[in-house]
């Protein structure tokens, strides 16, 4: 029986963040008696995904967090790693931060590689500068492009790389039917997080200033102030969310702002919302916004969501330039109530369900490897 082609994929952690939970989700749905993968971290903790990981047969390995005076140091652990490991025949690289460092480094031992692209910023301040001069060269050491969504290809890679062959769209897929509207799952939901009865405006996403958590709060201010019954539904974790929750803590909302933290049941908490809210300052797609669309939510997103991520009427797009009170009303007509419909069919004619999308990568690999 011949051995599966093993796949390096390359993550700074394996929380549960976008790109983290669509291979993940690629993972799960794939032959992995044909296709296997493996994962280089860049930290020491253990993370969300450790545990499912080494039950489906996939190994993780660690590198040092590059940091600059490292640079040496951080070159010669990937050299050891391939070194010591030369049953990699594909790499698919998601941190783009140091992606011209270890895909060049791969090339020099003969493997493929992949550099995808899952944003369209850096942020802001010296680091996005650092950042944006270390990513240049990728779009001329990868052998294959691939981004989420048409923007995210070309903020990394450039307007050139797009009419290549080497560029790709892979879409953000989800496993749909996980996220298919159940009246009884919802109710469940509800009473465990004790919001029965509630207005429920949700929003999944790390606590990060692309997530633009600030604007959320102030604009969650303004909703409660005109609907009392409402509640904000907060998933994830981050950097920023000690600050967030002191800002609530400020304005009085402690009582109607939920943090839930890291979350391993999401699909059954957009069962709960009556609304998802996602007013990022920037996006490389924001596959949140499709598994919002698949529960049959409405959503109230920022025009910065690339325009792939809308698939059904239920999406509204506003400028975060535009007046917060405009934002506030797009919301609360929704406080009456709203009949949710089944999107399965709109959610796969569209390419995002997870089963084609894995069969795609599956194949793609298989005739690289």
């Amino acid at each position: 029986m011949t051995e599966p082609i093993r796949v390096l994929q390359v993550f700074a952690k394996l929380n549960r963040g976008g790109s983290e939970t669509m291979i993940m989700n690629l993972y799960r749905h794939i032959d992995r008696s044909k296709v296997q993968f493996d994962f280089v971290v860049h930290t020491e903790e253990k993370c969300a995904f450790d545990d499912e990981i080494e039950q489906l047969g996939g190994r993780i390995f660690r590198v040092p967090r590059y940091t600059g005076n490292n640079h040496f140091a951080y070159k010669k652990a990937w050299y050891g790693f391939f070194a010591n490991h030369p049953e990699y025949k594909i790499i698919h690289g998601h941190v783009r931060s140091t992606a011209s460092i270890y895909l060049w480094i791969a090339k020099k031992f003969r493997i493929i590689t992949i550099a995808h692209s899952h944003n369209t910023s850096s942020g802001n301040g010296l680091s996005a500068v650092v950042k944006n001069i270390f990513q240049y060269p990728i779009r001329y050491i990868a052998d294959h492009l691939f981004a989420c969504s048409l923007p995210a290809g070309r903020w990394l890679f450039g307007d050139k790389a797009l009419s290549k062959e080497k560029f790709k769209i892979v879409k953000n897929a989800i496993d749909t039917e996980k996220f298919i509207f159940n009246e009884e799952t919802r109710n469940e939901k509800r009473d465990e997080l004790r919001i029965n009865g509630k207005f429920v405006i949700g929003h999944v996403g790390r606590f990060h200033p692309q997530k633009n958590h600030d604007f959320l709060i102030d604009l969650f201010k303004k909703i409660h102030n005109r609907n009392r019954n409402a509640v904000l539904l907060l998933v994830g974790d981050g950097e920023l969310r000690k600050s967030i929750k002191g800002k609530v803590d400020k304005l009085e909302l402690s009582d109607n702002v939920i943090f839930t933290g890291i979350r391993s049941d999401v699909p059954e908490l957009f069962q709960a919302m009556d609304i998802f809210l996602f007013p990022s300052n920037y996006e490389g797609l924001g596959i949140v916004v499709v598994e919002a669309q698949a529960s049959g939510l409405p959503c109230i997103v920022a025009d910065t969501i690339p325009k792939e991520a809308i698939v059904s009427a239920n999406v509204k797009s506003i400028s975060l330039k535009d007046d917060i009170i405009s934002w506030a009303e797009s919301v609360l007509q929704y406080s009456s109530g709203y009949n949710r419909r089944n999107l399965y069919n709109m959610i796969v004619e569209s390419g995002y369900d997870i089963k084609s999308t894995a069969i795609y990568l599956e194949d793609f690999y298989k005739n690289n490897g």
